[in-house]
């Protein structure tokens, strides 16, 4: 005899139980079901057996317990409450559906529950009191006695797809089969008894259940359009509720830019370890700084120790800020080139590393090249976790990098920059985790762009595009002019405050013209220091032979004193090719100056050949002394002074040639120095003249009098303050490197407008200036600036003129003056393209407000001509503007549409244009076709989601934040149409993908082929350590360094390098291990934290933790 249990193993399910009763006993006419859980997509399993079942009976219990622990939570005594049971029943019924499968069949069954609720098919009730577990099915006839066949299943399976044994991976279940009549009149009325205690759902709240859920079929794109903004930007919409601009000193301006820039920057800090401010020049980023720095002391506690890392020349301005906010105590300030006094702990005038809980660097631009000594001294100070964790136990410092320009030059600036805060191969952003694999084909890709005689701006924009997307976005704050002025909150808070920006006009092209003579000899003299004829073929000009002498020793270890001697002369020989065409297009009187000095240098050399006594030029690393900020005077000088590596060799170390090559570049520089000695007129200096007469100072431009005039060279400088005195009675001051320190308090009194106006002095009404002022100043009395000659480097461009262009400028206008260099020095160095390339990945990267360069046109002889490049706003702040501006102006809607659950949807005509364009930095750009397409944004717990195209092949194309915004965007007219029979399949097929294995790891495994050669080798060293460590203790900290090499936490030239130069070092002690451990630790490995604490444990033994509850937050459909 068959056995009446069973357990929805081999086939013998409750579903199968269903079938049989329902198909094989045709009398059945009623169902009812009395369950502890019910799921819609249980019912609709068995609907398919229901149809000639009049009325189905669903009794469900409630989660008493919960509803107790409620009532008990608030001190109160849980009575039986109908509304309360069937709120609760029905949230529950709302929870499932959202959770539910999201394909057609599941949501056919759903709907088809929602109409028989309604039609009333099925009566469902809740039980107010009972904790019911009982899961009870009762089939009878309609009529119902002990001769009619009847039948009751209980056990364990509740009216769920899992209780019911629909799938392979169901639940073992426990069920009986009971046919007596008795037994099925008791289960009868016992479900009788519970049904009439129990709580009805009615007709209108079957409806509910319908429009709480994604079912809903009335959702527009432009309601769509909306939860996107509002899902993707969360909290950002808000202001901080800890109204930060409390922390302002009382005579400060309170403005909401800048209020909304510190909320911002400190929950991108406390999440992502660090930021980088990088708001244009003029909108008070220390103030800023000032602000979030403040909150981050009153959070972390009154223990907390600051360190600033400041260039000397905006020391000064930075303590009298901090001064204002009443923060001294907490500070500390070193300037760039001091850092290692920090790491000497014999040096009691500073903290230790540890002791640190937050680093602002300002000007962080100058920290863009990782190999330099000071880059490794802050990064190891920034990465050295603080001695006194915060309350949850984060002891990661946090790091504020400060810079209007922190993409100078190349990706890899900022790359640079981020690795100050974050690690290479263990990044904190979640779609990006290998930053260093990222990086990689970026900054391949932009040499090979930098390498082309022809700039390819599609290419180059399409580049830094994407790089401004994927990591500009997320971790740096930048906000041009135009940004705060298209927004209208700041637009009126400004306005009320009496604050104006003045516009930036395109740079005024003052040209220079060159007679017959001079014309021939300036070509010549560009043609010989540059070796390049007007056609850019090299030719035979100068060598620079006396600054290439270690090139020629004839032996090897002579030369190997000095490194690769090729790449050393190479690069001291170009600096001086670029500081004579510099001079050059700056006065004709720099340029000799500098020639003299030249041919005074090759005269030196050949005397001392004469003495058989040659002493080669100092051993300098030209980038290490650019680096630091030393201005082309400074590198001059350094280059002809004696010192450095100065050893002294006999005639014959070098090889015979080198005299004659000498001789050769001295026979050429003896005839310029000739020809140029009968030059008398400079027509710059001529036609500078005639302006400052009749342009400089009209006065319904130059509204104040006052002037700024920058030039790189300090000759030049002496020059035209010679000339100012002889031409005009303006008063003149002339600032360089010599007597900054000490004229800065009379350049605030005559040309700061933020000094207040009765401390006002006009005993100067010109500056002449070097570099020496590009930075951390305010001379924003003048309105207009003149460029005598324009620097190559963009980033000084740029800084330049936000000196004069500063909040609190009175004027409406800034007028900027550009002395262009000659049409042949500018194209035999492919001046403008450099200038181009950098500014272009500047503007894209970052949105630069003002144009401050020009572009170079075919035009006759290659002329320069004023195409200029256009100013950005930032895309992604105009997106949440546009959504702080509705939700100003619509809050009742903002918050209906906020409640909009996940999985909502709707189907769209094609927009106009037919197709996705997406950027590509191989090609420039691709095209997808819309038609049959979805687009949905996909969310889990621990991921903030991607955005994905499915196409009509299932092919997914990731797109981020901008590329989706603009095909979600829609105007509020626009009606929704039904979706395309693809939808459900390309919706599940973008979940997968967010699924899959490319976004389920959290940190990606590192391969030994992503690490550099030195970070091999290091882990090589100490993984020989590890299996002969004399303690457990040392064991797991050997194991927390090879983690933190593997993260890349330190760059090469830092953790890595140390350890193999001990290894290099300390060869004869490995045969005593433990010695050798015990000496590394001292010597190296002390130095970084490794105690248990500084990491939970080492990341190889850690498991990698997946995509968390992944969700849909919302699909939509073209077609």
């Amino acid at each position: 005899m068959p056995t009446k249990f069973f357990t929805n193993q081999n086939d013998n399910s409750l579903l199968k139980k269903f079938e049989g009763v329902f198909t094989n006993i045709e009398s059945i006419r009623h169902f009812d079901a009395l369950v502890g859980y019910f799921r819609t997509s249980g019912y609709f399993k068995v609907r398919a057996f229901l149809d000639r079942i009049p009325k189905i009976r669903i009794l469900v219990g409630i989660n008493v317990d919960q509803l107790i622990k409620k009532y008990h939570d608030k001190g109160q005594l849980y009575l039986e409450n109908p509304d309360e049971t069937k709120a609760d029943l029905l949230d529950e019924i709302i929870k499932n559906i959202q959770e539910a499968n999201y394909d057609e069949v599941t949501e056919k069954g759903i709907l088809q529950f929602i109409d028989d609720l309604v039609s009333g098919k099925i009566e469902l009730r809740a039980h107010p009191k009972k904790k019911i577990h009982a899961k009870v099915y009762i089939f009878r006839p309609a009529t119902f006695n002990e001769y009619a066949p009847c039948e009751v299943i209980t056990g364990s399976s509740n009216l769920t797809d899992a209780g019911l044994g629909a799938n392979p991976e169901s639940n073992y279940e426990f069920n009986v089969s009971l046919r007596e009549y008795e037994d099925v009149k008791f289960a009868t009325d016992e479900f009788e008894r519970l049904w009439a205690e129990s709580v009805p759902i009615l007709q209108a709240e079957a409806e509910r259940i319908k429009n709480q859920t994604y079912l809903r079929d009335d959702f527009t794109p432009f309601e769509l359009y909306i939860k996107m903004l509002i899902e993707y930007f969360g909290k950002r919409v808000d202001y901080d509720p800890y109204n930060i601009d409390l922390l302002l000193p009382p005579k400060y301006i309170r403005l909401k830019y800048q209020s909304d820039a510190a909320n911002q920057g400190y929950a991108i800090m406390m999440k992502h370890n660090g930021f980088v401010l990088a708001d244009v020049v003029g909108l008070g980023k220390t103030i800023i700084a000032c602000m979030i720095i403040k909150k981050f002391i009153y959070e972390n506690g009154t223990h907390t120790k600051v360190l600033v890392v400041v260039p000397p020349a905006i020391e000064d301005s930075w303590r009298r800020t901090v001064k204002d906010f009443e923060l001294d105590n907490h500070f500390t300030f070193i300037t760039l080139g001091s850092l290692h006094k920090i790491l000497d702990r014999n040096n009691y005038s500073y903290p230790n590393p540890e002791e640190i809980d937050l680093i602002a660097v300002d000007e962080s631009h100058k920290f863009r090249n990782d190999y330099t000594e000071m880059y490794l001294a802050l990064q190891e100070i920034c990465k050295m976790p603080r001695s006194r964790a915060a309350e949850n136990g984060d002891s990661r410092k946090k790091v504020v990098l400060i810079s209007a320009t922190p993409l100078n030059n190349r990706p890899q600036d900022i790359e640079n920059q981020l690795y100050l805060f974050q690690d290479r191969r263990n990044s904190t952003l979640e779609n990006i985790r290998n930053l260093q694999e990222y990086f990689k084909p970026i900054n391949e890709q932009y040499k090979k762009l930098a390498y082309e005689k022809k700039l390819n701006i599609k290419k180059l924009k399409a580049l830094f595009q994407k790089l401004r997307d994927d990591v500009v976005e997320p971790l740096v704050i930048r906000r041009t002019r135009t940004d705060i002025e298209s927004n209208k909150e700041y637009l009126e808070d400004l306005e009320k405050q009496g604050i104006k920006f003045p516009k930036v006009g395109d740079p005024i092209a003052l040209y220079y013209e060159l007679d017959g003579k001079l014309s021939e000899l300036f070509f010549d003299t560009v043609s010989l220091i540059t070796n390049l004829d007007e056609y850019g073929n090299e030719i035979d000009g100068l060598g620079y032979y006396r600054y290439r002498a270690i090139e020629f020793l004839v032996k090897e270890e002579d030369r190997k004193i000095y490194g690769k001697v090729e790449s050393i002369s190479g690069r001291l020989s170009a600096i001086m090719k670029t500081l004579l065409v510099k001079r050059l297009e700056s006065s004709f009187y720099a340029f000799t100056q500098s020639l003299s000095r030249f041919q005074k240098a090759i005269d030196n050399m050949l005397a001392m050949f004469d003495d058989n006594r040659v002493f080669i030029a100092p051993d300098l690393d030209i980038n290490k002394l650019l680096e630091e900020g030393l201005s082309y005077d400074e590198i001059e000088a350094k280059i002809n002074e004696k010192g450095g590596n100065n050893k002294e060799y006999k005639k014959d170390a070098f090889d015979k040639k080198f005299v004659s090559l000498l001789k050769q570049d001295k026979e050429k520089v003896d005839d310029l120095i000739e020809r140029w000695s009968k030059v008398k007129k400079d027509p710059k200096l001529i036609e500078f003249a005639k302006q400052i007469q009749d342009e400089f100072f009209k006065p319904n431009q130059n509204v104040s009098g006052k002037l700024i005039i920058f030039s790189e060279s300090k000759e030049t400088a002496e020059e035209l303050t010679i000339k100012l005195s002889k031409i005009t009675k303006k008063k003149v001051l002339t600032v360089s490197a010599e007597n900054r320190k000490y004229v800065e308090n009379t350049i605030r009194d005559n040309f700061d407008a933020n000094l207040e106006e009765d401390k006002w002095q006009t005993d100067y009404d010109i500056i002449i200036t070097t570099e020496v002022l590009a930075e951390g100043i305010n001379l924003h009395r003048s309105n207009v600036i003149v460029n005598y000659d324009v620097p190559w480097n963009s980033t000084r461009l740029m800084q330049r003129i936000g000196r004069v262009n500063r909040i609190g400028s009175r004027a409406d206008r800034i007028y900027v003056y550009n002395y262009y260099p000659s049409a042949h020095g500018d194209a035999q160095i492919h001046l403008v393209n450099n200038a181009l390339r950098k500014l272009q990945a500047f503007h894209t990267a970052f949105g630069e407000d003002n144009k401050v360069f020009s572009i170079l046109e075919e035009k006759g002889e290659g002329a320069l001509f004023g195409n200029k490049i256009q100013k950005e706003e930032s895309e992604i702040l105009k997106y949440l503007n546009e959504l702080r501006d509705f939700r100003k102006k619509h809050p009742k809607i903002f918050n209906e549409i906020s409640k909009i659950p996940n999985k909502a949807r709707c189907g769209r005509k094609l927009p106009d244009s037919k197709q996705l364009t997406l950027l590509d930095t191989e090609t420039g750009e691709i095209n997808y076709p819309l038609q049959n397409t979805s687009l949905s944004y996909l969310k889990s717990e621990n991921h903030p989601g991607i955005f994905c195209l499915i196409t009509p092949e299932m092919n997914i194309i990731e797109m981020n934040f901008l590329q989706a915004v603009k095909l979600f965007k829609a105007p509020d007219t626009e009606k929704a149409i039904s979706f395309h029979e693809l939808h459900h399949k390309q919706t599940l097929a973008g979940l997968e993908y967010f699924k899959s294995e490319k976004n389920q790891e959290n940190v990606q495994t590192v391969s030994r082929r992503n690490l550099s050669p030195a970070e091999n080798k290091a882990i090589s060293n100490i993984n020989a350590l590890v299996k002969v460590a004399p303690t457990e203790q040392k064991r797991m900290a050997l194991l927390r360094a090879l983690d933190i090499i593997k993260k890349g936490t330190f760059a090469s030239k830092g953790l890595p390098k140390s350890i193999n130069d001990f290894f290099t070092s300390n060869a004869g002690l490995l045969k005593e291990p433990d010695k050798f451990i015990e000496q590394l630790f001292i010597t190296v490995l002390d130095r970084y934290d490794l105690s248990p604490g500084s990491e939970e444990m080492p990341q190889s033994e850690k498991a990698h933790k997946g995509i968390v509850n992944p969700q849909i937050v919302l699909t939509q459909s073209f077609s």
